[in-house]
């Protein structure tokens, strides 16, 4: 089959909080070029409707969440996007893979800015296509640049590769027949983390239930729902529903539907897990018969944005009689400091050492911890933490990394020697479980716990919302939910 559309392919993403003090670099980026990026999308090969397009890569930029990237570092890696773009002639679509939480220094909408841009160089006649995470912000700028935008549908995002294809799909089906839909925008004056609105429990379940309902409706393209990212304090942080079509009267009915209901839903959101402080899961956790029992350390957490090395945790950890006396084993992933790091290197496994860990980056909540003990493992060069040491003291064994990095997986615990089967406790900086780690907890509390991407919201201090929001704001009246036809 001929080729008959050219289809760019681009995005930044990341989601950045505003509230912590870690700064994304150039370096914390993993960028992809040419033919590795068309290799991200496993459907380019295999699925018929991607035959119908020749693919052309510009660039695609990813990092783990954290703080804001510096401005630098953006503009670097949007220059490059914009001249690839340039370079590549006309494009009759492009594939616009995003997060939609970037916060970017001195800049409060990153998003609609590199769409904005990438706009200007591929010109109004593009289909520009937009996949995005639903923990992502949609302003109406955003809604505007884009002619097709969609989110994930599922927290954990099982479904985020489904998600862009969906978006890639789309878009080759309204090159060969339809141009450019209609959009339904409707915000929603809601702002809560994604611990609260997991697809997992009610309401959050039932509401994005009736999304495949809305997409199967004549007239109708597509259907999404963004929580919004709360982390970060900027106007555009809240709940949005966009419904793409043709009917005008259709996906307007249909985004309001779900506007209101999310809305209607907002106090019965409720977390994921049971909670409590730090000191109170591990009291119930130490008392608990279930093995091994997780505990997340949620405020925290770096893939939400969180820096990384808040040794809070790791402060109450070594106050507690149980795990220092050995009669309770934990472990607990992960503070990033690349001296401790260095220092158990030195000292190599078995050796002794005496280091001062965390609390360099995000110092709030406690500063530095001592944390005296042997080396119990080593790993050099991990692709995503660097050098690696996990530090045993008593009964508790401290994954130490010189990089940040999330522990979702199991085979990350054993590549180290840690056998999360045998643990009494595991304490992991994240949210929800993600689904190797819901599987093996016997047991699970969300601690509330402090840091950049707190569950607190309240203790964050937000004060650029597009006021009222709820729960910030108490007495709110009945948002006026009429969708933006855009």
């Amino acid at each position: 089959m001929s080729q008959r559309y050219r289809i760019g392919i681009a995005g930044i993403a990341i989601e950045a909080s505003t509230f912590s003090p870690h700064r994304t670099g150039l370096d914390d980026f993993v960028v992809t070029r040419d033919a590795a990026l068309l290799g991200r999308y496993s459907w380019l090969s295999r699925a018929p409707w991607a035959a119908n397009a020749q693919w052309i890569p510009l660039l695609h930029a990813r990092a783990l969440p954290g703080g804001p990237v510096e401005a630098a570092a953006y503009r670097e890696l949007k220059a490059e996007i914009l001249r690839r773009a340039d370079e590549a002639g006309q494009l009759d679509g492009l594939l616009l893979d995003i997060h939609g939480a970037m916060t970017v220094t001195g800049m409060t909408d990153a998003e609609a800015d590199l769409a904005r841009s990438l706009r200007q160089v591929v010109g109004p006649a593009t289909l520009i296509s937009a996949s995005m995470d639903l923990h992502g912000n949609v302003s109406p700028e955003l809604a505007r640049l884009t002619d097709l935008i969609t989110c994930y549908r599922m927290a954990p995002h099982e479904d985020a590769w489904d998600t862009r294809e969906r978006a890639a799909r789309n878009l080759v089906a309204r090159l060969s027949d339809g141009g450019k839909p209609l959009k339904a925008w409707v915000p929603v004056p809601v702002l809560l983390p994604g611990e609260k609105t997991s697809t997992r429990i009610e309401p959050a379940r039932s509401i994005y239930a009736r999304i495949p309902a809305v997409t199967e409706l004549d007239g109708v393209l597509d259907a999404a729902i963004w929580v919004g990212y709360a982390w970060a304090d900027e106007p555009r942080c809240h709940a949005a529903v966009v419904v793409t079509g043709d009917d005008a009267d259709v996906i307007a009915e249909q985004a309001r539907g779900l506007a209101q209901a999310y809305w209607d839903a907002r106090d019965a959101f409720e977390f994921v897990a049971p909670t409590g402080s730090l000191d109170e899961c591990m009291a119930r956790a130490v008392a608990s018969a279930a093995r091994p029992f997780f505990i997340s350390d949620s405020g925290d957490n770096p893939t939400a944005g969180g820096a990384g090395d808040v040794s809070y945790t790791l402060g109450r950890l070594l106050a507690t009689p149980a795990v220092t006396s050995g009669s309770v084993h934990v472990i607990q992933a992960s503070i990033t400091d690349p001296a401790a790091v260095a220092a158990a290197l030195e000292a190599g496994v078995g050796g002794r050492v005496v280091v001062e860990a965390g609390g360099k980056i995000d110092a709030g909540p406690s500063g530095p911890v001592r944390l005296a003990g042997t080396v119990h493992s080593l790993l050099r060069e991990d692709t995503v933490g660097g050098d690696i040491a996990v530090i045993e003291a008593g009964g508790l064994r401290v994954i130490l990394t010189s990089r940040r990095k999330p522990y979702h997986k199991i085979a990350d615990f054993n590549a180290l020697g840690l056998d999360v089967a045998a643990a009494d406790i595991v304490v992991v900086k994240i949210g929800y479980l993600e689904p190797e780690l819901y599987e093996a907890a016997a047991d699970w509390l969300l601690a509330l716990t402090p840091g950049g991407v707190d569950q607190d919201l309240q203790r964050l201090g937000h004060q650029h919302l597009n006021f009222p929001v709820f729960p910030f704001s108490t007495g709110m009246a009945h948002p006026d939910l009429t969708p933006q036809l855009l």
